[in-house]
């Protein structure tokens, strides 16, 4: 039995033509993946099938792989464009937390007496020792409290980045934009 050498040709029985096809798919699919695995490259293939669905494997993904092909150039600027935006939301979230800190801290000084403009609106020349040092020990606290909330807002911004990179990876590796059903058909082999 083994292996006979096939005529390179169009099949022409049509169940034939798509087992033959979903064969080769796989096949191909398989190539394309030892090649990025071996040479460690960005690799996105799309076939369509006899009937016209279309088959997509890539690695990291096809989006990012076709995305980078038809934006040529445009990688470093959009890498930098991504930067700068997180550091906007990074500033605009911790420009909140001071200005809700703020008016804990001016809640704080209202409650302890002396109303709210005791420490934080007079100037450090008008205050005497004892207040320097309590509007001290004030400042350091709500400098802990601003470190610590600016640690949590970079890990929660962390996992999102990654939550959203592992799902968009996800949809788009390997698999197919058929469903994702495979079928299997019996083919007669006629000598």
């Amino acid at each position: 039995m083994g292996r006979r050498k096939i005529e390179m040709k169009m099949v022409t029985d049509r169940s034939c033509r798509q087992v033959t096809f979903s064969k080769r798919r796989t096949g191909l699919f398989k190539k394309a993946n030892e090649l990025a695995t071996l040479c460690a490259v960005q690799i996105a293939i799309i076939v369509f099938s006899p009937g016209g669905k279309p088959f997509s494997f890539g690695n990291p993904g096809v989006e990012p792989v076709v995305g980078r092909f038809l934006n040529r150039g445009d990688e470093h600027h959009d890498g930098q464009l991504n930067g700068i935006q997180r550091r906007i939301q990074l500033e605009k979230k911790r420009g909140e937390a001071l200005e809700k800190a703020l008016a804990r801290a001016k809640a704080s000084a209202a409650a302890a007496g002396g109303g709210s403009d005791s420490l934080i609106s007079r100037s450090v020349e008008e205050m005497g020792m004892e207040e320097l040092v309590e509007m001290r020990r004030r400042l350091v606290d709500l400098r802990e409290q601003l470190d610590g909330r600016a640690v949590e807002m970079e890990a929660s911004s962390t996992l999102l980045l990654l939550s959203n990179k592992s799902e968009s990876a996800g949809d788009s590796r390997g698999g197919s934009w058929g469903g994702g059903r495979r079928r299997r058909s019996v083919a007669k082999w006629r000598d």
